[in-house]
């Protein structure tokens, strides 16, 4: 098979499939009520995409440079940011499929949960290979149409229904003000292609309002402080395996889209790298503070993803403002490991959700009390959680401390006053964060058992296999983090050539 054309499957896989799966689950469950296939579809659509992403990503590695596929006007490029975030958002969203099986059983129209998600997957593929802006607002504005309905999947319940609108509000207004600056760069450059448009970006005003409409319009969905008010809502009420989507590789990908929009304008100003190292401190500090607070688990858990979206930024932030590849290179590492710690914890604790609430016919949130014992009749999704809670927390020899270190380092490297700080500063909220983290294991483990707990239903053995297979990659990439260095090398070297190094 050709690089080409196997790059072609990977994108074109997941989008092909949506309507396969809506039908074919669709026209079972009429013919015969209770028997849906959909999830199994989904399941075969998204392996077969691992084929020719393997190819692809072979011919990178051997060549040292991206693979591109043209059609028309149209060109798409898989690069090493690319290849990252392919590789992470099938991965998580086969496990998801695995997971959501037993989850949803009690759901009608489950075909329309797993069409979606195949559709999300395909526009985020699509998203990391643009190469031009328009098209790289279409695909970003696929994913974020396939993810609205899942967010208010639930329907049936007030709260689900109003984070629903709340995301669909915010995020289109986000998408506006992208399109409006994708206006002006065309007007100020005539050309929407990225790499003409970084070597003949003029320096003037327009092209300053431009830059910052794109970092407040990408910024929404990349959830930024203070731009992220949908993500608490969204996040807890979606499905759990949404939530893990959500939060492991979509608000990855609105930075992502971000980053490419801003390093085909890095030559209008050099402020760039400052305005996300600020929104990186913002994240880290306000994430964890508002975390403290809750008492929704899955809330809890949303709010720790600001805080996890500032160090990645941070690395990022130091890549454009120092031109540092070891800090983008633990940026790039974090979004793996958080994608794995938070994929686990957002589907272990929908585990639990299911076994005291879903299980018994009830649609209510899982509360930090609900927790108490759980261990004693949930061994297996206590230790998953822990393990997930520990990770992110920056616990060794755990995946979440070794992406951090390296961000650290990188950070130290740049030898800036500033970095140093902002290092010492994300040091800091680290161990603040355990301040959270902690009293929900010592809550499973040491407080004697809930009655919601005593009154659950068993965990399936599809949503444990799920676990397992996490939990798994973060207790291994916490021992050898030199296990995704071909992902994260090629990553980082592609985000430094979008900003001309």
């Amino acid at each position: 098979m050709e690089a080409g054309v196997a790059f072609l499957l990977v994108v074109g896989l997941p989008l092909l499939g949506t309507p396969l799966i809506y039908l074919v689950g669709r026209l079972v469950e009429r013919r015969k009520p209770g028997l849906n296939p959909a999830r199994w579809v989904a399941l075969l659509v998204l392996l077969a995409a691992f084929y020719p992403l393997a190819i692809a990503l072979q011919v990178i590695l051997d060549q040292g440079g991206p693979v591109s596929f043209s059609l028309g006007v149209i060109r798409l490029q898989l690069d090493g940011v690319g290849a990252l975030l392919a590789t992470l958002v099938l991965v998580l969203s086969v496990l998801v499929t695995l997971f959501s099986g037993p989850y949803l059983n009690r759901e009608e129209h489950q075909e329309k949960f797993y069409a979606l998600l195949s559709a999300m997957v395909g526009g985020m593929i699509g998203l990391g290979c643009a190469t031009d802006l328009f098209n790289l607002w279409v695909w970003f504005e696929l994913m974020a149409i396939a993810s609205y309905p899942l967010v208010a999947f639930h329907r049936q319940t007030p709260a689900a229904l109003e984070a629903g609108v709340k995301y669909l509000v915010q995020s289109a207004v986000g998408s506006a003000l992208v399109l409006i600056g994708i206006a002006l760069v065309f007007g100020q450059t005539g050309t929407l292609t990225l790499s003409a448009i970084r070597a003949n970006a003029p320096l003037t005003p327009v092209m300053l309002a431009a830059g910052a409409l794109f970092l407040i319009g990408f910024g929404v969905k990349a959830a930024l402080v203070p731009l992220h008010t949908w993500l608490p809502d969204a996040h807890s009420q979606a499905p759990s395996g949404i939530s893990a989507m959500l939060s492991g590789v979509v608000i990855e990908a609105g930075l992502i889209a971000l980053l490419r929009a801003l390093g085909a304008l890095f030559a209008v100003s050099q402020l760039w790298g400052v305005f996300l190292l600020v929104f990186a401190a913002l994240n880290m500090l306000l994430g964890n503070l508002m975390a403290l607070r809750q008492t929704q688990v899955k809330r809890l858990l949303a709010f720790s993803s600001l805080s996890h979206m500032g160090y990645i930024v941070l690395g990022i932030g130091c890549a454009f403002a120092f031109g540092a590849p070891n800090a983008a290179a633990g940026g790039f590492f974090h979004v793996i490991t958080h994608g794995l710690m938070k994929g686990l914890a957002f589907l272990a604790a929908g585990a639990l959700l299911y076994a005291v609430y879903i299980a018994n016919g009830k649609h209510q949130p899982l509360m930090v009390d609900d927790l108490d014992g759980a261990a004693t009749r949930y061994p297996l999704a206590a230790f998953t959680l822990s393990v997930a809670l520990l990770g992110l927390g920056g616990i060794p020899p755990l995946a979440g401390f070794m992406s951090k270190w390296q961000i650290f380092v990188g950070g130290f490297e740049t030898r800036q006053t500033w970095a140093i700080v902002l290092v010492i500063f994300a040091a800091l909220n680290s161990v603040l964060s355990l301040g959270y983290y902690a009293p929900l294991i010592n809550r499973m483990y040491r407080h004697q058992p809930s009655s919601r707990i005593e009154s659950g239903q068993p965990v399936s053995a599809w949503m444990n296999a799920a676990l397992l297979i996490l939990t798994l990659g973060v207790v291994v990439l916490g021992f050898w983090p030199s296990l995704v260095s071909w992902l994260t090398q090629p990553a980082a070297q592609s985000l430094l050539a979008l900003l001309g190094g």
